[in-house]
């Protein structure tokens, strides 16, 4: 059988990071080290990270005609993503985000999204090709909410699981959430999706139902080191984190949304998938960096192995080759 197809909506934006003794006053300027760019954008790490698991990945996405667009399209090809939806802007630059890090580990941050801004619905219908024979359509919210909705809305027109990590957090309206088999939101996100405030005391369960309440199908609460929490119409089910020594966990989440991603895409039912997923985000937190820390299969594999663990029966095979859905947990 083949790989599994899976279908990525979102965004992709440069990181030029800096490092400072102490972030700068008004109107100040400081001399700073270790200047870096690196590739950014959650859609764009979702994309690698599911691709590094093996699946067959197409991304739609807009960049600029710049210098940093075609870092990001060194990156896809490198990796084996499909880019044949990846519009390119004539009149927006490539999204980007500048990091002043001082020396306690204390940031400032300022984002412009350029080209990301200007993806839309259009953008997504016209790019019908992308969503054939996808088993996951996989969207997030640093792209226009109506892009996004478009997203879910092309993956359940196809039968494809619809999966919303919804990451920056906004208020969405209902139409959106009607479209999302499975929404993946950290507590704080939950909560402001379920009209709380980010940092009230509520039990996850009760947000997730809220949530299901509104139209979602089911939710995959993320809980940091204490794993994830399932909550369908029926049922909630907690998985617990990996014991890992973290060193940054900046790529977790997007670790994670890409092992849920490509073990559904195999056919995995909901609560494996999530076993796996916690796997995939759990070793992203090991190394430092977005990309250099989305774990590949023989990083997944090697983990099972020295863990005395089986590995799924659909993600057991050679590693040469990409991830067959021939045996389905």
């Amino acid at each position: 059988m083949n790989a599994p197809r899976i279908t990525v909506v979102g965004s992709y934006a440069a990181g030029l990071t800096m490092r400072v003794e102490r972030l700068p006053s008004p109107g100040e300027t400081l001399l700073g080290t270790g200047y870096r760019v690196d590739y950014g954008g959650k859609g764009s790490n979702q994309a690698v990270g599911s691709a590094r698991l093996g699946a067959r990945v197409s991304f739609v996405a807009r960049i600029g005609k710049d210098a940093f667009g075609d870092m990001a399209l060194r990156l896809y090809r490198d990796e084996g993503i499909d880019v044949a939806h990846v519009v390119h802007s004539e009149s927006a630059p490539t999204g980007v985000g500048f990091i002043l890090v001082d020396a306690s580990g204390n940031n400032c941050i300022a984002i412009d999204p350029g080209a990301n801004d200007l993806l839309t619905a259009g953008d997504v219908f016209q790019g019908e090709a992308a969503f054939d024979s996808s088993a996951v359509v996989l969207t997030q919210l640093e792209i226009p909410v109506a892009a996004a909705e478009a997203a879910m809305a092309r993956g359940r027109a196809r039968s494809a699981v619809t999966i919303l990590n919804p990451a920056p957090v906004r208020p969405l309206p209902g139409s959106i959430l009607q479209l999302v088999d499975i929404l993946t939101p950290n507590q704080s996100e939950a909560r402001v999706l379920a009209g709380q405030s980010p940092d009230e005391a509520i039990d996850p369960e009760v947000v997730a139902r809220e949530l299901i309440r509104r139209g979602v199908k089911q939710v995959v609460m993320t809980l940091g080191e204490k794993g994830a929490l399932i909550v369908t119409a029926s049922s909630s089910t907690h998985v617990p984190a990996l014991a890992m020594q973290a060193i940054d966990t900046t790529g977790a989440g997007d670790a994670f949304n890409a092992g849920l991603a490509v073990a559904l895409a195999c056919g995995t039912g909901l609560e494996h998938a999530v076993q796996f997923a916690v796997v995939t985000g759990g070793l992203a937190v090991t190394k430092e960096g977005v990309i250099p820390s989305l774990p590949d299969r023989k990083q997944i594999l090697r983990y099972y192995q020295q863990n005395a663990l089986n590995p799924p029966d659909w993600f057991a095979i050679a590693p040469s080759i990409r991830v067959e859905c021939s045996e389905r947990t």
